[in-house]
């Protein structure tokens, strides 16, 4: 089905007011009125193409997130396939997360607000949770890969970076450091 030339505007500009929103404020002051308003369309216009503020948060974010996919999934290793070095596969992937939800803190963050299982539950965590347990598996085979994976995806939610580095005081790098030894303590 070809979108209508008006709705494909408005889809346009809901997305651009939603990221403007979302990366100027915190989640708890973006409504999906004031996006709409912001778009210059109707409440019911966001309503009826997103559903509600998680799918506008998804929506958002899943540009981004498609790229890091594509790249996992087909780009040079050692983030995409190929080579056999399993414990580069697991920490080019580590960086590629972290780096992720460094840049994208204010929609993850939003994403973490919306409920409580909002963080793991959609598709892109998902995948996310996935490849990490598959390469955590191949570096340190005979670990419970699955359950170490959502540890580490856990450490990787935007709001814990956000306190380790505001309220502890961490800078980035050591927070990375920590990431690595986490997921393979000897590869680190």
């Amino acid at each position: 089905m070809v979108e209508r030339a008006d709705a494909a505007r408005n889809r346009v500009a809901v997305l651009a007011a939603a990221e403007e929103l979302f990366q100027r404020e915190d989640v708890e002051h973006v409504s999906l009125e004031r996006v709409a308003r912001a778009a210059g369309v109707g409440k019911a216009t966001v309503l009826r193409r997103f559903g509600d503020l998680l799918g506008l948060i998804q929506a958002v974010i899943a540009v981004r997130v498609a790229e890091l996919q594509d790249r996992v999934r087909s780009g040079p290793a050692p983030l995409g396939p190929g080579g056999t070095d399993g414990c580069g596969h697991l920490h080019a992937y580590l960086d590629a997360l972290f780096d992720f939800v460094l840049d994208n803190r204010k929609l993850i963050r939003a994403l973490e607000v919306c409920g409580p299982h909002a963080y793991y539950d959609n598709p892109a965590s998902q995948f996310w949770a996935d490849e990490l347990a598959r390469r955590i598996g191949a570096a340190r085979p005979g670990v419970d890969a699955d359950y170490l994976a959502y540890a580490v995806f856990t450490v990787l939610r935007a709001d814990v970076i956000d306190y380790l580095r505001h309220h502890r005081q961490m800078d980035v790098d050591r927070i990375r450091a920590g990431l690595h030894v986490l997921a393979d303590p000897r590869g680190a």
